[in-house]
This record gives C-alpha cells, structure tokens and sequence, in this order.
C-alpha cells in the first residue's frame, strides 16, 4: 500500500493531515482515493477531536424573508392556504474567523420547523412539514463536510414534527413531539449515521410534545412538552435516558412550567437547567443559543417585534457581545446545533 505522504511514514503523514483546516478538506479528498476514505472515517475524527485541531462552527436554520413581487415578475407560488410558500435555508457561522457562510440546497425546499444535529462531521436534517402543503415528513438528510454533498438518509420511522433531538458519537436521537394529527408522543428512536439504520428505543413516562433535546454527557434530556390534551401547558418535569443503560429516569420540577422549551435550554454553570433568555435583557424575548467549544452563540431580541440579534459569549454564562451580522443572515432561527469539523 502507498504511504499516505510519500517519503514519511504513515503516522506522521497522518499527523500532518490531521491538522488540515476544515476549509482545505474537500480539497484533500479529491486527491486520491485513500485521502477521501481516510478524512471520511471515524479515526480520522477522533484523532482531529483528540489532538484539538477540529473547529467548532454554528449551523442555523433560518427564515428567509418572503420575496418581494413586482408587476412584471412571475406569480409566486402559493401553499394550500393560499399564502406564498414560505423557504429556509441553512447558514453557518464560524466564531473564530466571523464569517459567515449557506450551504448548499439540500433539494427545491427544506422542510419548515424539522430538526438539525451534528455529530463526527455530519450534519442531519430531519422531519418538519413540507413548505407548500404544510403536511409532516418524515425524510432525513445528511450533509458531509468533507465531500460537501448532500444524501439521503433512512425515512423517520413515523412523521413527527416539533421533537426532541440531540447527537453523540454518530448517533442522533429523538424523542417526542406530534404526530400528522397533532397528537402528542412518547416514542423514541436513535438514528445511527454511518449504517443509516433507526433502532427504537424505550417510551417516555408520558407524551411530550414540543419538548426539547439536550445532550449532557452520556444522558440525552427531553424538557419539558405538553400532553395532547394540555395544548401549550408546558411542564416542569424533563425525562432523562441514559445511553449506557437504555433507561429512562424522570426528573420533577426540572423546569420553568409554562414557559417554552425550544432552543431556549441550556445547562448552567450551576448545573441548573435555564433559559439562554436569562443571560441579558437584550436577549429576553425569542432567546435560542448554542455553545461552540469555549463560547457560546446567543440570538434573541429585547422585545417582541424588536429585530433579532446576534451575540457571542465566553463559555456558558460569560457576559455577552454583539457581533455585526449580514443582513442576509439575520433571519429568525428556527433549529440550531454545533457542528465539529
């Protein structure tokens, strides 16, 4: 077998190559074959991951403005409502160069609301409602970052919209949410990324609809939700699963009841779970945030109705700073998840 870097042997050629930046990746696998199967594989991950050369970036789903419509301009294409059909995008940011970046389309629309997680490398999309019937779907995508294509993953095993998600160690899950007739659910599933299979796991105590998912540690949090007869009464309790394990265990009084879960939920330096809201009145209303390796990326507005704004932090409860954001990529966030690459 040829070496990786002719001359050198194979553990320092891998050395070098683990330091590529990510930009200079899908150049790399374009040169040979063992290139493009090595910066695909696991161990190449785990090593960047292990030796702190991966970079930590936002990856956004974001609301595009409605277009807007001159006499001499085709009639825009209307959703069953009769409205124009709404579109998003995905945009990802990188905190230590400030740049901002779309990647490509993942097909002609992207599911309204569906969910985005990350995990080695990959970025998934799944689930949400079709932009022009408003129906749920079930479809996954995932996107590498390496290759910078798109394909299409094993459908969901059943369509839900509006559920918990989080990803580790190449694997998604996903817990709760409704159904095509809004009824609330406790199923839930773990998507495996690299084999494209859906394993099911063990119900939930109870349904949860509009819940939200966080990874902390080797447990997977779903917070709060709502049964289907309680439309909008957000509960308190969260329910934990332990990936070692496969058990569920409930927590009582874990959240702020009546208050909104989604994208809002972060674990506080004093191991409470709170909102990212909490952190600055500039960021009171419509707050969603994510950590990024040592910082945090925060949005929200001060008020209702006030435009949307971007902030960087140190760490999980650093005092936060505006950062000057494009205005083709300050539209409202929908989904949010780091990605590692």
């Amino acid at each position: 077998m040829e070496q990786l870097i002719p001359g050198l042997p194979d553990e320092i050629g891998l050395e070098c190559l683990s330091r590529l930046h990510y930009t200079a990746q899908p150049a790399a696998a374009r040169t040979c074959r063992r290139w493009l199967d090595l910066l695909q594989s696991r161990d190449y991950y785990t090593i960047r991951n292990h030796l702190g050369y991966t970079t930590h970036m936002a990856c956004l789903l974001q609301s595009l403005p409605p277009p807007s419509i001159s006499p001499s301009d085709e009639e825009p294409k209307l959703t069953n409502s009769g409205l124009s059909s709404p579109s998003c995008v995905i945009t990802l940011f990188d905190p230590v160069s400030q740049i901002w970046n779309r990647l490509a389309p993942v097909s002609d629309h992207l599911p309204l609301f569906c969910q985005i997680a990350s995990s080695e490398g990959k970025l998934v999309v799944m689930g949400g409602w079709d932009p022009a019937s408003y129906d749920p779907v079930s479809s996954v995508f995932v996107y590498d970052f390496i290759t910078r294509r798109w394909r299409q993953g094993k459908n969901m095993p059943s369509k839900r919209s509006f559920f918990a998600i989080g990803a580790t160690k190449g694997r998604v899950y996903i817990a709760g949410g409704h159904d095509g007739n809004k009824n609330a659910l406790n199923s839930a599933w773990t998507y495996d990324i690299r084999s494209d299979e859906w394993t099911e796991l063990t119900r939930m105590s109870q349904e949860r609809d509009e819940c939200e998912g966080l990874i902390i540690g080797d447990e997977f949090w779903v917070i709060s939700g709502y049964r289907t007869e309680f439309q909008g009464a957000f509960e308190s309790s969260a329910e934990i699963y332990q990936l070692r394990t496969g058990e569920w265990r409930r927590v009582e009084r874990a959240w702020t009841p009546g208050l909104s879960p989604r994208s809002c939920a972060r674990l506080g330096n004093d191991g409470r779970l709170t909102s990212w809201a909490e952190l600055d009145s500039a960021v009171s209303a419509e707050a969603c945030g994510l950590i990024l390796g040592a910082q945090s990326l925060v949005m929200g507005s001060a008020h209702l109705g006030a435009s949307l704004r971007f902030f960087i932090g140190e760490g999980q409860d650093g005092k936060l700073e505006r950062i000057d954001v494009p205005d083709e990529f300050s539209g409202f966030v929908q989904s949010s998840c780091c990605v590692e690459v």
